[in-house]
């Protein structure tokens, strides 16, 4: 079973005094996709390159499109508003990765990119294939049709590639995982999650 490892006590101390700030975010649009059941949408939007999406932005924001055109790929953050519900222990962020599925093997939520999250907010890099006044259309699709869009941003690769040959990056448990074939769904990639082994 797994157990929580020590923590010092400065690592108790709340970061904040009483209650916890309330926060409220707003879709600015939303995601059309072709895709209406989670377990056979596939997992990673670069693991699906070819589908195609279309994001439509509220009249309130569609300034914001102005010069994304001149950008190849970009970052969609989300509201997973439907996520898929696996095996979780009560009271504890650990969940079966779709990835390990047949293995059953169980790890911390926060060294995943599993839906299922204490605020459940999706990342998706995406191919932006055209720009209109009221959104645009993209390949790379990961998520459910009509998925809320909370922002937009660019991918830069100066910024958001690690830069070799300076270091090898590590990708934890990934490593050792069977990626599956491109556009793999959780359906495609095993038996629903059961009760996890422990890691």
């Amino acid at each position: 079973m797994y157990t929580t490892p020590d923590v010092p006590d400065e690592w108790t101390t709340p970061v904040t005094e009483g209650p916890e700030p309330e926060i409220q975010m707003r879709p600015i649009g939303r995601v059309t996709t072709a895709f209406t059941d989670a377990s056979r949408t596939p997992i990673q939007a670069q693991r699906d390159r070819d589908s195609r999406g279309r994001v439509r932005v509220d009249a309130p924001y569609r300034s914001g499109l102005e010069d994304l055109s001149g950008f190849d790929y970009v970052f969609l953050i989300t509201y997973l508003d439907h996520p898929i519900r696996p095996y979780a222990d009560p009271g504890e962020w650990r969940v079966v990765p779709f990835l390990l599925g047949s293995t059953r093997r169980a790890v911390g939520t926060f060294a995943t990119r599993h839906p299922v999250r204490p605020n459940p907010i999706g990342l998706s890099l995406v191919r932006v294939i055209d720009v209109t006044a009221g959104g645009f259309d993209f390949s790379g699709v990961d998520l459910l049709d009509g998925t809320p869009v909370l922002d937009i941003k660019p991918w830069v690769p100066a910024f958001d590639t690690p830069q070799p040959p300076r270091f090898h990056v590590r990708t934890g448990w990934y490593d050792e995982a069977v990626l599956g074939q491109e556009g793999a769904s959780p359906a495609e990639l095993g038996p629903p999650p059961g009760k996890p082994h422990d890691a």
